[in-house]
């Protein structure tokens, strides 16, 4: 139900006071997000979603609703060929649901899928661009591989960002000036798609085109820092290695090079018995997320969360965390937040890179958990 409403929320944090006024939500706010503390010294805030499955762990079905709902907010007869772009690394899955179910939806044949990336995967790149409050700065879009697919993008007249929250908008103006000019010629709207939106409509001022805002909740915020200094990353206890880089598979990638539809490529047995956590792994989500809602419609009791490279402290929504080195070499602490090993009868732990690769803090965290790669 639509709320027209204004409320307030607000969090005392340990470097300030976060308040947030809601204007318009499809869902009631506290449903949609809680707070939490960053451990970054350029913003000390989040908004954690609490249907997105990636820092609290959600049934599959819900994170289809959220799909089904800001899908439903776009036009369907926007001008084609569409472009979606979903960001790193939060966002990669929920872009892949939204153009998904949009093009369900609307039987559209001209729409593809491609998100932006902090792995390089030793392919051409369409451009790289800057996300300056992330603990992960760095932004690559790459040529797709398929050429239809890259025809599809290179012709694209309608473009649609999607994220899980814009407080600034900057991010999506940093990406849409990085685009290369002839890519931009093409383009007469663009739809910023969000979860939850603070922006206040910033990014409008900063994109040429005709701009559109879908979102599920919208409002403002305001950050009143105290003076205290920014905590530390988790310390320097936590072993990191030093071997080499290992990059996830090109010829495996599931939408880090584009693509034009969704098909499920991993499987798991089905245990109907007891209760089922799906782990996705930084930005391996869309795949894991899409076997989590496969094993629900069998009528399997599911949850579905994630890894994340976000640094948060415990306190407000987090209120259980992991910390351990990522999968990809061990150069990155990855954290697990909210997960409670003992509530589940099986977790499947979603891989694109082999189990060797796998910190052996998260394998006995999670209490030597069913290891899918693919």
């Amino acid at each position: 139900m639509l709320s027209t409403t204004a409320e307030t929320l607000t969090a005392e944090l340990d470097r300030g006071t976060i308040s947030v006024e809601v204007q318009r939500s499809l869902v009631p706010a506290h449903e949609m997000f809680g707070f939490a503390q960053r451990i970054n010294p350029r913003r000390s805030f989040l908004f954690v979603s609490k249907v997105l499955g990636r820092h609290i762990p959600v049934k599959p079905s819900t994170m289809r609703k959220t799909y089904k709902l800001l899908a439903s907010q776009i036009p369907g007869d926007v001008v084609g060929p569409v472009l979606f772009v979903g960001m790193a690394e939060t966002a990669v899955g929920l872009g892949a649901g939204v153009h998904q179910q949009w093009m369900d939806d609307n039987g559209r044949d001209d729409v593809v899928y491609i998100c932006t990336t902090r792995h390089s995967l030793g392919a051409p790149l369409v451009c790289e661009f800057q996300e300056e409050h992330s603990h992960a700065t760095r932004h690559l879009i790459h040529v797709p591989s398929s050429p239809n697919v890259n025809r599809l993008m290179e012709s694209a007249k309608t473009l649609i960002l999607v994220d899980d929250e814009a407080s600034t908008g900057k991010t999506f103006g940093n990406l849409y000036s990085a685009l290369p000019d002839a890519l931009k010629k093409n383009i007469t709207r663009v739809v910023l798609v969000t979860l939850t939106d603070w922006s206040v409509g910033a990014a409008e001022r900063v994109i040429d085109k005709d701009v559109q805002n879908v979102s599920i909740l919208a409002g403002s915020y305001s950050w009143t820092p105290n003076g205290s200094v920014a905590p530390s990353l988790d310390g320097p206890g936590l072993p990191l290695r030093d071997g080499p880089l290992i990059s996830p598979n090109p010829d495996s990638d599931w939408g880090r090079l584009g693509v034009d539809q969704h098909l499920i490529r991993i499987q798991v047995p089905f245990e109907p018995e007891g209760k089922t956590l799906v782990l996705g792994t930084g930005e391996n989500v869309w795949q894991p997320f899409l076997l989590a809602e496969h094993i629900e419609s069998l009528g399997a009791d599911v949850q579905f969360s994630s890894v994340t490279r976000s640094p948060i402290s415990i306190g407000h929504v987090i209120r259980r965390k992991f910390a351990f080195e990522d999968n990809y070499g061990g150069h990155v602490p990855n954290y697990l937040y909210n997960v409670d090993p003992a509530e589940y009868s099986r977790v499947y732990l979603c891989s694109e890179t082999e189990r060797q690769h796998i910190s052996p803090i998260l394998i006995e965290a999670l209490k030597n958990p069913h290891v899918v790669v693919g």
